[in-house]
């Protein structure tokens, strides 16, 4: 079959960076699917293993956390799909990517594909999704359809995929204020367009913006990106026991006592955990991605595609790393067939 990898780490712009191959097809373990891959969508994770993580022992290692394709087989104990169902998911952190012609995926962890949108659009949904939703109702705690009683969400680094999808969930499923922020005219249009009450400029002080617009302290936090360059900011910004969450890597070692006199909780998101761990819940992502698709066929949340790349090849991909390492990404960047 046909897949992208890479055999050594190197930056995204070198031509072996990612390399087209071919590969043997996989065969499904007793919870796996068996899937065709039509479409993917390319995330900071990608960029972050093909820069740190080298393959072992010299094989080929194929990324992509995030597809949307056909079921063409099914493991012995698979319960919840057959053949020629429309899947979409993120996959698992310790298992081969979905960057091929086949992918073998849990089942407990893939959702039924939104009938309303093509295999591209549905393919920027899946690592995305679950990751805003844990992060919203399940690290954040917030209620779901609750009245907020005035509390607030800040999103920081909210026109990029999580960003993109987070906004969404937020202003369609809570009574939150949603406060985004963005630092250029394109993306801060964006993510007004996905329902943000309000859009401040992350690259100038943050309490000072929130008194620009006459907000108050927030509720609630959703850090994204460069936290560690923000992380003084948001306690200030945060209410006394408001909550923190983050996705990103900090680069320097965040001062958790600066958390201790408002009584700040901090939560870390990683959607792979479940996966990872084979935890006993592991089937709410599956549950989670289900619920996601019928929100999107009611028309309650949108596909975040930002740009199609082409076809699934080595090139495109490499340009796809690319630009999300550049930081200038708006939404998510799709490639479609082989």
């Amino acid at each position: 079959m046909k897949a992208v990898a890479y055999y050594q780490s190197l930056p995204a712009e070198h031509p072996d960076a990612l390399q087209d191959v071919e590969l043997p097809a996989p065969t499904p373990g007793p919870r796996d699917l068996l899937v065709a891959v039509q479409a993917i969508s390319v995330n900071p994770v990608d960029t972050k293993i093909r820069r740190n993580v080298a393959p072992e022992h010299g094989a080929a290692k194929v990324l992509g956390w995030d597809a949307a394709g056909v079921v063409q087989a099914v493991g012995s104990e698979v319960s919840l799909f057959q053949p020629g169902d429309r899947v979409f998911y993120a996959g698992a952190i310790d298992r081969a990517g979905a960057n091929s012609e086949l992918h073998l995926v849990d089942e407990r962890i893939v959702g039924r594909m939104p009938a309303s949108l093509s295999f591209a659009e549905a393919a920027a949904l899946p690592l995305t999704a679950i990751t805003a939703w844990e992060l919203l109702f399940e690290r954040l705690q917030v209620g779901e359809g609750q009245a907020s009683q005035g509390q607030s969400l800040l999103i920081v680094g909210a026109a990029g995929g999580v960003g993109s999808i987070l906004v969404q969930l937020a202003r369609q499923l809570t009574e939150l204020q949603v406060i985004a922020t963005a630092s250029r005219p394109q993306t801060q249009a964006w993510v007004r367009e996905l329902g943000a009450h309000q859009v401040l400029d992350h690259s100038q002080p943050l309490a000072a913006e929130l008194a620009r617009l006459g907000l108050g302290q927030v509720s609630h936090v959703a850090s994204l990106t460069q936290t560690d360059q923000h992380f003084a900011q948001l306690v200030e910004a945060l209410a006394p026991q408001g909550r923190l969450a983050l996705i990103d890597d900090p680069l320097q070692p965040l001062d958790v006592m600066l958390l201790k006199r408002k009584s700040l909780s901090l939560h870390w998101e990683l959607m792979f955990t479940r996966s990872l761990f084979q935890t006993e819940d592991m089937i709410e992502q599956h549950r989670l991605l289900q619920r996601v698709s019928a929100l999107v066929d009611d028309g309650v949340l949108k596909t975040t595609l930002g740009e199609h790349f082409g076809r699934i090849d080595a090139a495109n991909l490499r340009r796809a790393h690319a630009l999300l390492e550049s930081g200038q990404a708006r939404g998510k960047i799709v490639l479609e067939g082989f």
